[in-house]
């Protein structure tokens, strides 16, 4: 199904939390809304659940308005942050107890039932109570009390923000295998960019209560429409010079660079934010035919196992680069890196808007 919020707005008092928001979901889409926290990601699915009352606008549902209609009206399945389990139930009766509520017969209960722990692998664990669960197989009941409800757009809010590390990340796996066989349409919020990299076929970046860009995972990543989505995207975080772009060539502090290939370098001047990611710079043979290149020394090496983060110094601030797992490199060692301007990002200093 599709999901459409028109000019959504929402107010508490005199604060506004949303402000004319307006997102088209596909069907079948996975759509990730990623921000801080207080940004209105959060505030914007309960709306959309019909959870909170909107000030203005309109939210659709496969063409049909629903923006006032009860939560238990509008053909969604929602996953919350909290597993909120009945501990007294076992994981059967917390799958079947919506449904019989809903006065669904005893056959279509046990078929649904039989549906969701087959694809969620819980089936050896229907008469278990919670507690004897893991924080794992917990929130992958809580994804199953969702699919018995067989809907068309299923909501999570933040659901693996409770799990260690190790379980988050197998957790977001079986997410993505489930939309692939499913292909329901998705909305999921998190804080988390690695989350939305991974799980979104786009990505709308919020703040402050509106969309800063909307767009797949590789535009956001490599195309930031502005300076807020540059920073908030990308661990470490994209190394950000102040400087002066004049015909083409971009000066910082006591360094000068020639940064016509930027595609729009030539075409802007003025005050410019010029910003490149860590994974971007080269070194080694790399950097001896990049078209910018430098020495600086080594100041932190932070061993990662799979890659390796250094920092140094950069026209007087902090700069990091990402080298290879098993790079040789230590505190004080003089290191020749280079990078291409065609593959930064610069933004207006005063809009913060890319160029």
């Amino acid at each position: 199904m599709t999901v459409s919020v028109k000019d959504l707005t929402l107010r508490f008092g005199a604060v506004t939390v949303l402000d004319k928001l307006n997102v088209e979901i596909a069907e079948g889409e996975f759509l990730v809304l990623l921000g801080a926290s207080g940004c209105g990601k959060s505030t914007l699915l309960n709306c959309i659940a019909g959870l909170l009352d909107i000030t203005d606008g309109q939210i659709f549902i496969n063409g049909r308005n629903v923006t006032w209609e009860e939560p238990s009206q509008r053909g969604i399945g929602m996953v919350f942050q909290s597993y909120a389990l009945y501990p007294q139930m076992t994981v059967e009766g917390n799958l079947s107890f919506g449904l019989k509520n809903a006065g669904v017969p005893k056959e279509e209960i046990a078929k649904r039932v039989a549906r969701a722990s087959e694809i969620l692998q819980i089936g050896p664990l229907l008469h278990r109570k919670p507690a004897a669960l893991s924080g794992g197989q917990r929130q992958r009941v809580a994804i199953g009390r969702a699919l018995v409800r067989d809907v068309d757009v299923f909501l999570f809010d933040e659901p693996l923000s409770n799990l260690d590390a190790k379980l988050r990340a197998d957790l977001r796996v079986e997410i993505k295998r489930l939309h692939q066989r499913l292909k329901n349409t998705m909305i999921y919020v998190t804080h988390d960019q690695i989350e939305a990299l991974t799980l979104a076929d786009r990505i709308a970046v919020m703040k402050g209560g509106m969309v800063q860009q909307l767009a797949s995972p590789d535009e956001i990543y490599n195309r930031p429409v502005n300076k807020y989505v540059a920073g908030f995207i990308g661990s470490p975080e994209i190394n950000f010079f102040d400087g002066l772009l004049e015909g083409s060539a971009f000066h910082t502090n006591d360094l000068t660079f020639d940064a016509a290939r930027y595609p729009f370098a030539k075409k802007a001047s003025g005050p410019a934010w010029f910003g490149i990611r860590p994974e971007q710079v080269v070194t080694g043979d790399a950097a001896a035919n990049a078209p910018v290149q430098m020495d600086v020394i080594v100041e932190i090496v932070e061993p990662m196992g799979a890659d390796t983060l250094v920092w140094t110094k950069v026209a007087g601030q902090d700069f990091r680069l990402r080298m290879e797992g098993q790079a040789r490199v230590h505190h004080g060692d003089r290191l020749r890196i280079g990078f291409d301007p065609a593959r930064a990002s610069m933004f207006d200093k005063s809009t913060e808007e890319r160029l």
